[in-house]
């Protein structure tokens, strides 16, 4: 029976699958493998254990309902794997796990998940940064009002919206290349770091485990990999879920009826609401922006894993247990989601249009101060004039043309064509285009 939402509506089969208990269980036996052939090459055991322990460590042999069956009477998991395993091997099940502890073949195990996933979430932010690319392109001289304070400000463009989006995206993946290298390592370092029973070929052993396994050995270790890398991982996950949260919060914005500017793709036969027959509700954003709160919250409680006790202690153990799957399964659907968001926007130009003259032409107050600059004038003096005149546009409600044309000291210094020119917002967007293009070169 499924419980949590990751087992029947939030994720992809396919990243489910790495954190499925049949898959950790094999990513076990895969290190325990490693381990015994490690000690083969070392010359602790013979090719002929080595050989069997190689073939029965599979899932097609050591079943996960025989390991939960040995755990209910050790109440130890890794154990309970040792053992199964050890119980199909043989006489050469008395090789099985020599030298190791526990956490060898859980965190070498884990590592092994996420080089697994590292590959999706990686190739997820290069979708979506290729969807908001695609954007800014297509979008990089629609011209729009900027807001600041949720007030008008000055006009932007589409274009330069989604190139910022897109330029977040590509320090994700830089973010992820660095984080690689500090969360895709392994141990074989015994029961408090010292390796004392892996004998004195335990160096090598460790390197020849990871190097077949294709993870880097630690530096060093205690009886688990520090958790600042599971932390800093989390952490990477609750940036880029916070990333999309602020993209998905700007698009719920911008579908508000009193704004209508872009709104998410809504389906023919799509339903709105169960009782007012007329609603197009933003739910992809909505959901993104909810699960969210969950991956940091997650990463909230990785950070509390940080501070174990002395050579380590269990409390991070069943947490993780909850979070790591939680968060990348998560993570990579709303990642997925955001595509199908981006990809799919509705643009309403009348009213992007609209909006833009919606203060009567006040948010071209910068504009004209810098005009009269460029005449002259002391730009202080210029800011003080500039705003007055939009400040009686506003209390009286009149275009800020009107304002501006009926000012003595503006008109002696501009024409009337001058005037009109640096009233108009299209030409007000300065060097957008030119940065959505150099962006678009650049992250392509």
């Amino acid at each position: 029976m499924a419980v949590h939402p990751v087992e029947f509506r939030y994720g992809r089969d396919v990243v489910r699958g790495i954190f499925s208990e049949e898959n950790r269980l094999q990513r076990m036996l895969d290190v325990e493998a490693a381990l015994a052939r490690a000690h083969s090459v070392v010359g602790n055991f013979s090719k002929k254990d080595v050989d069997v322990i190689s073939r029965k460590a599979n899932t097609k042999f050591v079943k996960i309902s025989r390991v939960n069956e040995i755990e209910k009477v050790t109440n130890h998991d890794v154990m309970a794997v040792v053992k199964a395993l050890a119980e199909k091997c043989g006489s050469s099940g008395g090789f099985v796990h020599l030298g190791a502890t526990s956490n060898d073949i859980t965190d070498t195990a884990l590592s092994l998940q996420l080089r697994d996933y590292v590959k999706f979430l990686s190739e997820d932010l290069l979708k979506l940064k290729k969807a908001v690319l695609m954007q800014a392109g297509r979008h990089k001289k629609t011209v729009c009002i900027g807001r600041t304070h949720g007030q008008h400000a000055v006009p932007t463009t589409y274009g330069l919206k989604f190139a910022i989006w897109a330029s977040e995206l590509q320090r994700h993946l830089d973010r992820l290349e660095e984080c690689k290298q500090r969360i895709l390592v392994g141990k074989m370092s015994g029961a408090v770091g010292t390796q004392a029973a892996l004998g004195r070929h335990a160096v090598r052993i460790q390197e020849l485990v990871m190097k077949e396994l294709g993870l880097k050995p630690a530096l060093v270790s205690n009886q688990v990999l520090q958790r600042d890398r599971i932390a800093e991982f989390m952490l990477l996950m609750a940036l880029i879920a916070e990333s999309l949260n602020k993209f998905g919060t700007e698009i719920r914005n911008l579908q508000r009826t009193e704004i209508g500017e872009v709104s998410e793709g809504f389906g023919k036969k799509q339903v709105g609401s169960s009782t007012m027959p007329h609603k197009r509700n933003p739910i992809y954003a909505e959901r993104i922006c909810g699960i969210s709160r969950v991956i940091k919250a997650d990463a909230m409680a990785a950070l509390e894993n940080v501070p174990l006790w002395h050579e380590r202690d269990l409390t991070n153990s069943s947490c993780e247990r909850i979070i790591i799957p939680e968060a990348c399964i998560l993570t990579d659907y709303i990642l997925n989601l955001t595509v199908d968001l981006i990809s799919n926007l509705v643009f309403n130009h009348r009213k992007i249009k609209e909006n833009l003259n919606l203060s009567q032409g006040r948010i071209m107050a910068e504009s004209m101060m810098i005009k009269l600059v460029e005449k002259g004038l002391d730009r202080q003096k210029a800011h003080e004039l500039t705003r007055e005149c939009a400040m009686e546009s506003y209390s009286k409600n009149r275009p800020f043309r009107d304002i501006l044309e009926k000012n003595r000291e503006i008109t002696k210094m501009l024409s009337k064509k001058e005037l009109e020119n640096a009233l108009k917002s299209e030409s007000y967007i300065g060097t957008a285009v030119e940065q959505v293009e150099k962006a678009l070169k650049q992250l392509r």
